[in-house]
């Protein structure tokens, strides 16, 4: 197929992303009609439609979801060439597209950017915040190039480049009856009022799961997809929280909370993920700060104490820790 202009793929996965030719046409700086014409040249070299409309905008074909798989596959490689002609001169510039949990954002990744940002100025970030679902996806269509995730599900395309144990703990104001107690039980922690993040959140799916066959159930006074909004509601009452261990940080150094070890009787732990896309060279700024970030991790795990403690999950990935060789 001749390949009338290489700008013309960056204007299709814009399309695709948005699912409108007239928002894509703005925030490209084009008109619509000349959008129109060079997507249907595209069209005409393929000889088959790559968008189809519908009552709201336009969704890709079968053809198009293989022409912009292939258009995300080719950026990422061009990307990686780019990076390695930098290299050349040393790491002066690039991009570092990270997905990660809401749990270690404000925490850990903040730290670990602002650590590689200060040896390497130049060097862009784009990180999105979400749950582990949402950064699969994203990683298979070559929208990012790392996941520093918690608890992800088995995936064929996840090479994980480390993996450490994460231990939940419970939050609590400072003056919570529970607040006296070194450690605390599953069982305790649902005789009060709880803050809990969405079903689709790693910690909850742990402690729904430990609670299934437990006489105790949680009362959810709260519910979010925002820990902070959670934490702030458990400085100001009676409800408890929870987080992984590596997330617990910024709520330890303030006195307004307690937190808590969570007993390893009720085995509440999973792995803290730092992976990339299977088979796919990183560039090099992102193999650079992944190899930084996962030098610091090795710090961070939080295993139990029990020596014969496994998780049943057996469709998660494995928290032994673990540095993984390049895929």
């Amino acid at each position: 197929m001749a390949l009338r202009n290489q700008r013309i793929w960056l204007y299709i996965n814009e399309v695709a992303r948005i699912g409108s030719v007239r928002q894509a046409a703005e925030r490209l700086n084009v008109t619509p009609s000349a959008l129109l014409r060079r997507i249907q040249d595209v069209e005409h070299d393929l000889g088959a439609p790559i968008f189809e409309r519908h009552s709201s905008g336009v969704r890709l074909t079968a053809a198009g979801e293989v022409l912009i798989r292939w258009i995300r596959s080719q950026s990422a490689e061009l990307r990686r060439v780019y990076s390695e002609i930098e290299e050349l001169a040393g790491l002066q510039r690039g991009e570092i597209r990270l997905a990660c949990s809401q749990a270690v954002a404000r925490g850990f990744v903040l730290r670990q950017v602002a650590a590689f940002r200060k040896k390497h100025p130049n060097v862009r970030f784009k990180i999105t915040v979400t749950d582990h679902s949402t950064a699969m996806r994203q990683l298979t269509a070559f929208e990012i190039d790392l996941v520093l995730i918690f608890r992800p599900l088995r995936h064929p395309e996840l090479h994980p480049i480390m993996s450490i144990g994460q231990g939940l703990v419970a939050i609590m104001n400072a003056n919570h009856p529970l607040a006296a107690k070194e450690v605390v039980r599953l069982r305790e922690c649902a005789e009060y009022e709880t803050a809990m993040p969405e079903s689709s959140f790693g910690g909850r799916e742990i402690i729904e799961s430990r609670l299934a066959a437990s006489s105790a159930k949680l009362s959810i006074g709260v519910e979010s997809n925002s820990f902070d909004l959670l934490g702030d509601l458990v400085a100001v009452s009676d409800l408890i929280a929870f987080q992984i261990d590596i997330g617990a940080d910024l709520w330890r150094n303030d006195p307004r909370y307690a937190v808590r070890r969570i007993s390893d009787l009720d085995r509440t732990y999973g792995p803290m993920v730092l992976g990339q896309l299977k088979g796919r060279p990183l560039p090099l700024a992102a193999a650079k700060f992944a190899e930084q970030m996962a030098r610091e991790l090795h710090d961070c795990r939080s295993l139990p104490t029990l020596g014969d403690f496994y998780p049943d999950d057996e469709d998660k990935v494995s928290y032994d820790d673990q540095v993984a060789p390049p895929p």
